[in-house]
């Protein structure tokens, strides 16, 4: 395999010019390779701590620590007492994701045709470093719409399945969903190596750490339709979140004959969060995870177990501790899980309509305005892109991410303040999206060199104006 090598272009005078690349690193210095050690040896047990808390501690985070601590209980006396992996969840997982495979692959989109406003169907993603353009097949809100079809038809007519079942095969299903995370990661690492889908597109650092985690691939796929980002960042995840949180109500009324009020309103909030998700899939391919990241054990093993196990943590706390929220407070965690979405969907909406109409729209009542930026892809290609500096990318170079860490403030606060199980989520996202605003930036100064500095310098706030 031939690792294509960056060529230095010619500017109009003549001189040589190295090409912008943006993306992920190309080299990894001491921290960041501590770092990805650190995720690969301690995430999936972080998983499983979580899981384990409630399994056998009541979802308290503290108490198995303490045992630990004052010598009653062991390592492997807790190790014992989680369920093992079992045949039963190998069959229900493999069904799952080879139902989800189907869905993507052999049911292609008819909803955008009537549906209004729906993108969906063939789209084309975004540029990719080495200049490519690659389409997609956008089917994710009709997935979503088939899987919970069925799973009502089951729930109200059929009864195939207990609506449980997801949870009482909570444990076992995790370490299928590991099963799955390791091998796809692997087999995109191997690929890389092996038979990529673009070599020119591929990014070896030469650390096998960091390659096996962040990736070597950018968009590996299968075929000219199966894309593994598009699949495992979308499906069989995110399909199954909505699920997920639907069989734990099923288990709250089973275990205590009623659905609290704390309990619906995790599930409204996050299927909102879900639906948009699939509403606006075309619009995701113009994002840092299909635009910037290559596939690896972040995205393959994230999207099979971090997302499904630590995304539900809310839902699988009110099943052992339901809470019934005064009206004040269910009513302060719903208008901050709504405002927060606003300001997320309409930032991400200024966004959209301001690249689509190339900055010829309205935006709150006025011309939008912007920075002119060009860039170079590793082809050689010469681009220009806009930056908007007004409405709320005026406010905040990532204020859609202000909104989503709202709506997931809104999320654990509706579990009330007994435990800090279900606050690992704000916790999480909270050093996610400033990494990734860090992250962001350091590609797109790496992208625009000189003219991102002039885009900072007119929008000088990351999140928060006036703060950070």
């Amino acid at each position: 395999m031939e690792v294509t090598k960056r060529r230095p272009l010619r500017t109009a005078n003549g001189t040589k010019e190295e090409p912008a690349q943006w993306g992920r690193a190309w080299e990894v210095d001491w921290f960041s390779l501590i770092s990805v050690v650190g995720l690969l040896c301690f995430a999936p047990f972080i998983v499983y701590y979580f899981v384990m808390a409630c399994d056998q501690y009541q979802c308290s985070v503290t108490q198995p620590v303490l045992e630990l601590f004052q010598g009653e209980t062991t390592l492997l006396s807790i190790w014992s007492r989680t369920p093992s992996f079992t045949w039963s969840a190998a069959k229900i997982y493999t069904a799952w994701v080879a139902f989800q495979v189907f869905l993507y692959m052999c049911v292609p989109d008819v909803l955008h045709k009537f549906l209004p406003g729906y993108v969906g169907g063939v789209q084309d993603g975004a540029r990719t470093p080495a200049g490519l353009v690659n389409k997609y097949e956008i089917n994710g809100l009709q997935c979503w719409v088939i899987t919970h079809a069925l799973w009502l038809a089951n729930a109200h007519y059929f009864h195939w399945f207990s609506p449980t079942v997801i949870f009482d095969h909570w444990i076992p299903l995790m370490w299928c969903t590991n099963i799955l995370g390791y091998a796809v990661s692997t087999f995109a690492f191997l690929k890389a190596y092996l038979f990529p889908t673009n070599g020119v597109d591929c990014k070896f650092t030469g650390n096998l750490f960091y390659d096996y985690m962040m990736g070597i691939e950018f968009n590996p796929r299968i075929g000219k339709w199966f894309d593994f980002k598009l699949f495992f960042n979308g499906r069989p995840g995110i399909v199954a979140w909505t699920l997920i949180n639907l069989s734990y109500m099923a288990k709250q009324q089973e275990l205590h004959g009623h659905v609290t009020n704390s309990m619906i309103l995790v599930n409204v909030l996050q299927a909102i969060y879900v639906l948009d998700f699939f509403w606006n899939e075309a619009w995701y391919l113009k994002t840092i995870d299909i635009c910037h990241d290559h596939f690896g054990w972040y995205l393959g093993w994230g999207d099979c177990v971090w997302l499904p196990f630590l995304y539900t943590l809310q839902g699988l706390y009110l099943v052992y501790h339901p809470v019934q929220l005064t009206a004040p407070h269910a009513l302060a965690v719903l208008s901050l899980g709504l405002v927060g979405y606003y300001i997320f969907r309409s930032t991400n909406h200024q966004k959209d309509l301001f690249r689509r109409t190339e900055g010829s729209c309205s935006i709150w009542g006025q011309k939008p305005k912007y920075i002119e930026c060009a860039y170079r892809s590793a082809d050689g290609g010469l681009h220009h892109s806009k930056l908007m500096t007004s409405g709320f990318w005026g406010v905040a170079r990532h204020f859609n991410y202000t909104g989503d860490l709202m709506g997931s403030l809104a999320y654990c606060a509706a579990c009330g303040f007994g435990h800090l199980h279900p606050y690992f989520y704000i916790v999480y996202m909270t050093i996610l999206l400033v990494h990734r605003c860090v992250r962001d930036e350091h590609r797109c100064s790496s992208k625009y060199g000189k003219d991102w500095k002039r885009y900072t310098d007119a929008v000088p706030y990351r999140l928060i104006p006036g703060l950070f």
